[in-house]
């Protein structure tokens, strides 16, 4: 998705007690390194970040210092290139699946980068896929994925077949308005952030809806267009408040428990936020995308 949102909303709640600021990279260009629209991260079997880039049209992968190592994807008319890279994750295998938006393709690329193989198709029927976005794999090896366009979450093994599809147009309990990401914890849970309805919602594997967790608004607890999703190893969750200009984590239950915004960083930058990811040690990669550049930061007291 390529929008820009901008508010000018500063919380006054955002509590910097609780969050570092480490470093940041990028800039705006098509050099190695540099970005023109960053979505969303996974971590490959090597330990090193991997970023999509939408208008780029590849994946770069660097190490967690912000070092560029390499790069695939990228545009053009093979059937490895990519249109709009937006969501991507990798499996235990260490092979790379990124979600095409303009295609209606998964592609996959194994850990020397290359091109293995397509799946899906553009379109509206079950087992089509219309806009895609950030995507997650659980350890059953099942990619959910969301797609923006069909209102609705679907779910493919590695192979590429369809397994099944939840979700409806719509704002009641389970229905969903251009659903932007989904991630997994560790009970199992499917988290979706439901872009439209400027909310979190929670489901189980099986697509059944469980909760929801928040509604529109600039107060705490509360969402302007939700876009990237994050757990920690606790299974604190972290959601990019894009309208907002901020990032809320919730805990386990989806109990608020801190806010944190730009005024944690030396430049103040975190316009039209997307992805975001946690590591098992604290640190979290953001995307700015609004500037072109990943901040890493690192939670302090990770799992209170």
């Amino acid at each position: 998705m390529v929008v820009l949102l901008v508010y000018g909303c500063t919380s006054e709640n955002s509590d910097s007690s609780k969050i570092k600021y480490i470093s940041s990279w990028g800039g705006k260009g098509s050099l190695d390194g540099q970005f023109l629209y960053i979505e969303d991260f996974a971590f490959d079997k090597n330990g090193s970040l991997v970023v999509t880039d939408a208008l780029r049209a590849d994946v770069q992968i660097f190490d967690r210092e912000g070092l560029f190592l390499a790069k695939f994807g990228g545009k053009g008319k093979q059937a490895g290139n990519m249109d709009k890279p937006e969501g991507i994750v990798v499996d235990t295998l260490g092979n790379y699946y990124v979600s095409d938006y303009l295609s209606g393709q998964i592609k996959v690329y194994d850990r020397q980068y290359e091109h293995v193989m397509n799946f899906g198709s553009q379109g509206t029927a079950e087992g089509q896929l219309l806009e895609t976005e950030f995507m997650t794999l659980t350890p059953q090896d099942y990619l959910y994925v969301a797609e923006a366009g069909n209102d609705r979450v679907s779910v493919f093994d590695l192979e590429g077949n369809f397994q099944f599809t939840f979700g409806s147009t719509g704002s009641y309990e389970g229905q969903m308005i251009r659903p932007e990401s989904v991630k997994h914890n560790s009970r199992g849970h499917i988290i979706v952030s439901d872009f439209g309805n400027h909310r979190v919602q929670v489901f189980t594997a099986e697509g059944t809806y469980l909760r929801t967790i928040g509604k529109e608004g600039k107060n705490p607890g509360e969402f302007r267009c939700p876009v990237g999703l994050a757990l920690d190893k606790y299974d604190n969750l972290y959601v990019t408040d894009m309208g907002n200009n901020r990032v809320q984590v919730f805990d386990a239950e989806g109990e608020l428990k801190y806010i944190f915004d730009e005024t944690i960083l030396p430049e103040g930058d975190m316009g039209n936020l997307h992805g975001i990811i946690v590591d098992d040690a604290g640190f979290i990669y953001l995307a700015a995308t609004a500037n072109n550049r990943i901040h890493k930061l690192q939670v302090i007291e990770l799992g209170l």
